[in-house]
């Protein structure tokens, strides 16, 4: 059963749907400052945020106290490329860099409809080759990414690969949306426990992302392209959610293509519900999992191989 905690991820997303239903679009907060959806997240404590320039793109550091400093996590944040920022992610992405024990760039980039795909692609990747650029090694850097930002995290591994640029170490993918089709299943198997990604508002953010690009365009649709080559993938999902056939079917292709992938399904979890870190035992569960995988793979000792 999902606790009384986790249940507050359930009821952010009632009340975004109640507001996407009010008439008075006057009661919604301005979209440059609406960061409220980090209020699910604890303070992780311990952690210093310092905004930089990361090759052009807004960026901020999370720095665990005493963390190493020569593993990163590079942080893709999610929104459905229309909103979210590094604001509303800060908390949950300083939790899993704190757990991991290494700094987290948490890296934001140009929202739709004002700039349409490939817009957010151009911006993932020149903050990943600013990394680069700055001497850390690829094979110690583990990309991260919610919703939007976990397909753009596969995305910019893709778009370095076919530019002969190293990839990096690991893939960590929070409820990924891949899939600009909007096919899966599971938006009617689900459709009366997700509280809020219903198959019609998806459709019309993916419509806003491709800006006239095709829906099976591999770099703006990565479920639909070839895997092979990726690194490491761990992907998690919630089990009450709509696009849970995303991970699912991400999981099966990287797989059928050759990737180490591994996929954990939360019973009774919301899209990302990881959202809900420090309070939430079900998120800290899912950020310790992450941690302790990922760890190895970045060269540090512990962590489940």
């Amino acid at each position: 059963m999902a606790s009384r905690q986790s249940e507050a991820v359930r009821e952010a997303y009632r009340a975004w749907t109640a507001e996407l239903h009010d008439p008075d679009t006057t009661r919604r907060e301005p979209r440059e400052t609406d960061d409220h959806w980090g209020d699910l997240t604890a303070e992780p404590r311990g952690v210093d945020y310092i905004e930089t320039d990361a090759g052009g793109v807004s960026a901020m550091w999370a720095a665990p106290k005493g963390s190493d400093p020569d593993r990163v996590l590079l942080c893709l944040h999610g929104g459905g490329f229309v909103g979210g920022s590094l604001y509303t992610h800060r908390k949950l992405f300083g939790h899993l860099a704190k757990a991991t024990g290494v700094r987290a760039l948490i890296a934001t980039y140009r929202h739709t409809p004002e700039y349409p795909y490939p817009a957010q692609l151009e911006d993932a990747t020149a903050a990943y080759r600013w990394l680069l650029g700055q001497g850390v090694a690829a094979h110690r850097i583990a990309v991260v990414g919610d919703s939007s930002g976990g397909g753009l995290a596969v995305s910019a591994m893709l778009h370095a690969r076919a530019t002969g640029t190293p990839t990096a170490a690991a893939l960590l993918l929070i409820s990924p949306w891949v899939d600009m089709e909007v096919g899966g299943a599971s938006y009617e198997t689900n459709k009366g426990t997700d509280a809020y990604f219903q198959r019609e508002l998806v459709r019309q953010l993916a419509d806003m992302f491709l800006g006239g690009a095709g829906p099976r365009e591999p770099l703006a649709s990565p479920l639909h392209a070839d895997l092979a080559g990726l690194p490491p993938v761990f992907i998690q999902a919630g089990g009450d959610e709509t696009l849970l056939d995303d991970s699912r079917s991400l999981e099966k292709r990287a797989r059928d293509a050759g990737v180490e992938v591994r996929l954990d399904v939360f019973a009774e979890q919301q899209h990302t519900f990881q959202m809900a870190a420090g309070r939430a035992p079900e998120a800290d569960d899912a950020i310790a999992r992450f941690a302790d995988w990922v760890r190895p793979r970045l060269g540090l000792t512990g962590g489940d191989h």
